[in-house]
């Protein structure tokens, strides 16, 4: 067979010749919903044509189309194929922007037909051959694609549209992520720009009106959807909940207030879990502090917190989540969707889902006695969630009214993040190589419960001391009060700067205030020296000086405030100081 196609060979050969010099340009002839359709099509095609591609354009469409050709060469194929009835008429030109993995040719496909001699024949005589027809020994024989309606047939198919019918196209089309206005059935400019970006996305010419078989696509493809995700209206009355969840993707887990755990089904990569207490707004603000040290809750990504409700949308390399919670009437509701990187697609679809759906019903939270917990699930509510924790944590105290903290430069010299009671993020802002004493400033304004004074006058050796630190590096909630005495205010070398304690301390107290009898910081606990050649004695420690601090604080532009306190302080009321000043410094990879 010659005639029409081997001229149009001859011109595609010398359209694609100059699509290497200039931006890439490709006919697209058809799109199929499936890829055993397009691989047909495009087997099809291919029989008669030198240069037939095909591209996934979505998450459902495949393209086909000839090329690539230069822009120029791209319309002049256009015009001459669909002049000559050889593509169908909707066929256009397309940048390739969307097109996606590619699926044809596919390996061990069988080659082009061979190319006829273009001077055998010519326009005027050619014969009337279509690519799916061409009578070649290796062309594959399929039906020819029912015509597409034009935009005045599918104006006058979509005119017979029940209300609810184009409601739905407004839902597949929201659905998709199209679409974002009303679902009101009413198709004005919102609703075919809507269209006109999902025809784009599908491989189509954006009409911004579909035709008759689009919306059967769209319709089937969100239909399909609903029932892989399996959305259900779920209320929890124990929880005073009810939310649209994908009782396809996740099921019922387990209560353990103030959570409600719905796990993973099916591999979908996808948890939910639902929050219901009873609580005001320090509760609030503590259950969004505490969300914050969990794994489940990266620490990048945006964060909202307001007077009756917060937001966290977190994300990382190996999990992302959303939280939402929001106090109302002394009760505490919420819900919380974690997923995997790979399911991100599908998370956003369910996502949309629990936000439109969530709403608080009757006046009850979770009962924390409906679950039998020991004093440790119960504290800090953490039950069935693995925290994120630090790679080490020292101890340091508050220096001034603005947050301050000073501790020591082994607790914060390998850290690639630094936080203050686990959840401040705090920089370094100067350290005294020579003392081993670093000064660390918070990111976000502090109002400290108390402030360490310093010390400056002489001390008293023998003196009874203490030292507020974390000892257990942040497994108890509080400070630990270690007691001791001052045995020296000289290193064992006679160095100046030094304090000897005679105390017995843990590697978490390094950095804590050593105080006296009144209250004021004498000097900071250092990390206990690593000389292999030297072993001292347990309960030889040693400080560095309230006069070093000052000085570290002087040169950082911070004023230090000494100490004026005459009078021993009540055990109670020294306690109470020394707790409020000190902080847990925590260094994270």
């Amino acid at each position: 067979m010659i005639g029409k196609l081997a001229v149009w060979l001859m011109a595609a050969l010398m359209f694609a010749g100059a699509a290497g010099a200039q931006q890439q340009a490709w006919v697209q002839i058809e799109a199929q919903p499936t890829l055993t359709e397009a691989e047909d099509r495009a087997g099809a095609y291919a029989a008669a044509f030198p240069n037939v591609v095909g591209y996934q354009l979505g998450s459902r469409w495949y393209g086909i189309a000839l090329g690539p050709y230069d822009r120029a060469g791209a319309e002049a194929a256009l015009r001459s194929l669909r002049g000559q009835s050889l593509i169908p008429g909707d066929s256009f030109v397309t940048d390739g922007s969307n097109f996606r993995q590619q699926f044809w040719p596919v390996a061990g496909a069988a080659p082009p037909a061979p190319v006829p001699e273009a001077a055998e024949a010519s326009p005027e005589t050619a014969p009337e051959v279509a690519p799916e027809v061409a009578q070649t020994p290796e062309a594959t024989q399929a039906p020819p694609p029912e015509p597409e309606e034009t935009v005045a047939d599918a104006r006058r198919s979509e005119a017979l549209l029940t209300a609810e019918e184009r409601q739905d196209l407004q839902r597949a089309l929201q659905w998709e992520g199209f679409y974002a206005a009303a679902i009101d059935g009413a198709f004005g400019p919102g609703t075919r720009n809507s269209m006109a970006a999902w025809q784009t996305a599908m491989g189509a010419e954006p009409t911004g009106v579909l035709t008759t078989r689009q919306r059967e696509v769209l319709v089937a493809n969100w239909q399909a959807d609903l029932a892989e995700y399996g959305f259900q209206t779920i209320s929890e009355p124990q929880a005073g909940i009810e939310i649209t969840l994908p009782m396809g993707l996740v099921r019922f887990d387990h209560y353990e207030p103030p959570f409600v755990h719905y796990t993973d089904a099916n591999g979908s990569g996808l948890r939910v879990i639902l929050i219901s207490q009873p609580g005001d707004q320090s509760t609030l603000y503590g259950l969004y502090d505490i969300l914050q040290t969990l794994t489940i809750v990266p620490p990048e990504g945006d964060r909202t917190r307001g007077e009756r409700s917060f937001e966290i949308n977190a994300a990382s390399a190996t999990v992302a989540s959303f939280s939402h919670a929001q106090l109302s009437q002394g009760l505490i509701k919420g819900y919380i969707l974690i997923w995997e990187p790979a399911a991100s697609d599908r998370a956003a679809r369910v996502l949309a889902q629990m936000k439109a759906s969530f709403r608080t019903v009757g006046s009850l939270a979770l009962d924390p006695g409906m679950v039998a917990m020991d004093a440790s699930v119960r504290q800090g509510l953490l039950a069935g969630l693995e925290v994120r924790r630090p790679r080490f944590s020292r101890s340091g105290f508050y220096a001034d009214a603005g947050g301050h903290v000073v501790t020591t430069q082994e607790a914060v010299e390998s850290c690639g993040r630094i936080t203050l009671d686990g959840l401040t993020e705090a920089d370094v802002l100067g350290v005294d190589s020579a003392s081993g004493v670093a000064l660390l400033a918070p990111r976000t304004p502090l109002s400290p419960p108390a402030i360490g004074s310093l010390q400056i006058a002489p001390d008293r050796v023998g003196a009874e001391v203490a030292v507020a630190g974390y000892a257990y590096e942040g497994t108890l909630p509080a400070p630990v009060m270690t007691y001791g005495t001052l045995d020296d205010v000289k290193g064992l070398n006679g160095e100046p700067g030094l304090k000897r304690l005679g105390i017995a301390t843990l590697p978490g107290d390094a950095g804590g205030p050593v105080i006296d009898g009144t209250g004021a910081v004498l000097g900071i606990l250092l990390p206990r020296a690593t000389d292999g050649a030297r072993i001292l004695p347990e309960g030889v420690e040693f400080a560095a000086s309230a006069a070093t601090i000052a000085s570290l604080l002087s040169a950082n532009g911070l004023s230090p405030i000494e100490a004026t306190a005459q009078g021993a302080l009540a055990p109670e009321d020294l306690t109470r100081k020394a707790m409020g000043m000190t902080v847990l410094v925590g260094c994270w990879d």
